[in-house]
C-alpha cells in the first residue's frame, strides 16, 4: 500500500524537477544568457553608411539629437549611448547624435536702448556663447547701443551663427575722450573683459563678414 504512494511521490519530483529544466533553458534562450553584442565604433560615419554595422550586429538605432561642429562632416554620427565597446544584448536600441547639415542660427534680439546687463543676457539667452563688451561714446552709461559682427552693425531680427563672435556696444556715459572709452563697469562673472574701439575697428578690416 505504501508503495504506490512512494512510487507517485518520486514520479512528482522526477516531473516537477524536468519542467524546472525545460523553464530554465527556455529562459536562457529568451534573455540571450550568457551572450553579448560589441557596440561597433560608428563615429564619423554617415547614418546609412552606420546603419548597415548595426543591422550586422542585430542592433536597432533612433537619432535622438543633432548638433552643429566644424570637426566632423555634416550628417555623421557624433556621439552614441551606449558607448562603442560597450556589450548589449541582440535587439538592444543605440541612441545616435548627428551632426547638423548645417550651422545653427538664430535672429539678433533689439538690444538698443535697454541696460547692459538686459542686453548681455538676452543675446545669451538666444543662444549667443561668445559675446564681447565694448564701450563707445555715449550720453548714458551702461546703456545698449547696438550688436556688431566683425564691423557691421547687425539689424534686430538678422539671422547669424550662435557661436559668432558679436560685439555688444555699450555706452559710456562720458564725454568721448580716449579715457572715458576704456572705463570699465560691473560685468557677468561670465563676461568678457571690455574692449576699446581703436582695438576693434583695427581688427575687423582684417575680416570678412561670416
Amino acid at each position: 500500500m505504501q508503495m504506490p504512494i512512494i512510487f507517485h511521490f518520486l514520479s512528482a519530483i522526477l516531473v516537477f524537477c524536468i519542467l524546472s529544466a525545460i523553464v530554465l533553458k527556455g529562459l536562457k534562450i529568451y534573455t540571450h544568457h550568457n551572450t553579448a553584442i560589441i557596440v561597433p565604433d560608428v563615429k564619423g560615419l554617415q547614418l546609412d553608411e552606420a546603419a548597415v554595422f548595426f543591422e550586422n550586429s542585430e542592433l536597432r538605432y533612433i537619432v535622438i539629437d543633432s548638433v552643429y561642429t566644424k570637426d566632423v562632416p555634416p550628417g555623421a554620427i557624433i556621439d552614441i549611448v551606449p558607448a562603442t565597446g560597450s556589450k548589449v544584448k541582440e535587439g538592444h536600441i543605440i541612441f545616435v547624435t548627428v551632426n547638423a547639415k548645417t550651422e545653427q542660427t538664430a535672429p539678433v534680439p533689439d538690444v538698443a536702448d535697454l541696460s547692459f546687463r538686459q542686453a548681455y543676457a538676452l543675446l545669451q539667452s538666444r543662444g549667443f556663447s561668445s559675446v564681447d563688451i565694448l564701450y563707445v561714446s555715449g550720453r548714458y552709461r551702461d546703456l545698449a547701443i547696438g550688436v556688431e559682427l566683425r564691423g557691421v552693425l547687425l539689424k534686430p531680427g538678422d539671422k547669424v551663427p550662435v557661436a559668432a563672435k558679436l560685439v555688444l556696444k555699450v555706452s559710456n556715459g562720458g564725454s568721448g575722450s580716449e579715457s572715458d572709452e576704456n572705463d570699465t563697469i560691473p560685468l557677468p562673472a561670465d563676461a568678457p573683459e571690455p574692449s576699446s574701439e581703436k582695438a576693434s575697428s583695427t581688427s575687423s578690416e582684417n575680416e570678412k563678414w561670416f
